[in-house]
């Protein structure tokens, strides 16, 4: 244990896979656990990006498919699976803002809506309910077993046009919460932060003359994110060890 009382947690090894991963916030946890040491697959949707961040980073292992897609999640469920031999951690990261620019509700269409939803919402539904078997089997190995799907402060307060981004977020939010409540039994984490405003290819789309020296950036995010994840498995140690006593 750490001066704090807190377990100290080697993530070296364990197998995270993480969605977006190849720019912004995504990138930079993929590059924070492979500099950690641990086992990273990441997803992304175009092969080029994919294919370049696989060679900047060696060792971790690259994924091209969408998680809006239905048809998309059980192909990288097992390309996750088979790549890392299990999974102890997953990061829901992939967003979709709905319209760009952004609208008004009243001036979104349905289409823009159903959007931010299948990636915001569906997608981490989806992946996380394929990929539970192998948390489920983590968390019993005493391993890992957390979710942490990316939320925003749009999920909370109802910021003008960004109706679809945020409606879908506190969707979201909200979900997670639920599968916190149901999964607390088994030994899984289900966790849904806010990073913040970064300085990332998102945050320039939905506000694209927002003074950039006020934004985050996505490495301390990704920083304060994977510490997060580390106290959720460290607080999963001290469970089973009062358990045991």
């Amino acid at each position: 244990m750490d001066r704090h009382g807190q377990h100290d947690i080697d993530v070296a090894g364990l197998r995270i896979a993480i969605t977006g991963g190849t720019s912004g916030l995504g990138l930079a946890l993929v590059r924070e656990w492979n500099a950690r040491g641990a086992s990273v697959a990441f997803v992304a949707r175009t092969p080029e990006r994919v294919e370049q961040v696989a060679r900047e980073l060696r060792g971790v292992t690259g994924i091209v498919g969408d998680v809006a897609s239905k048809l998309d999640i059980h192909p990288i469920a097992l390309q996750v699976l088979g790549a890392l031999g299990g999974l102890d951690v997953l990061v829901n990261n992939a967003s979709s803002l709905g319209p760009v620019p952004l609208a008004l509700l009243a001036d979104t269409e349905c289409e823009a809506v159903e959007d931010a939803l299948a990636t915001n919402l569906l997608g981490p539904f989806r992946l996380t309910k394929a990929l539970l078997g192998a948390l489920r089997a983590s968390a019993a190995e005493h391993r890992g077993g957390v979710v942490l799907n990316i939320s925003s402060d749009a999920a909370i307060t109802p910021y003008p046009g960004w109706g679809a981004y945020g409606a879908s977020k506190a969707a979201l939010h909200h979900l997670s919460a639920i599968w916190n409540a149901e999964l607390d039994g088994e030994g899984i984490s289900v966790l849904s932060p806010d990073p913040g405003d970064m300085d990332t290819p998102l945050h320039a789309l939905a506000v694209p003359d927002a003074d950039r020296s006020t934004l985050r950036l996505p490495e301390a995010s990704a920083h304060e994110l994977t510490l997060a994840i580390v106290a959720a498995l460290g607080e999963r140690m001290r469970v089973r060890q009062a358990e045991v006593r």
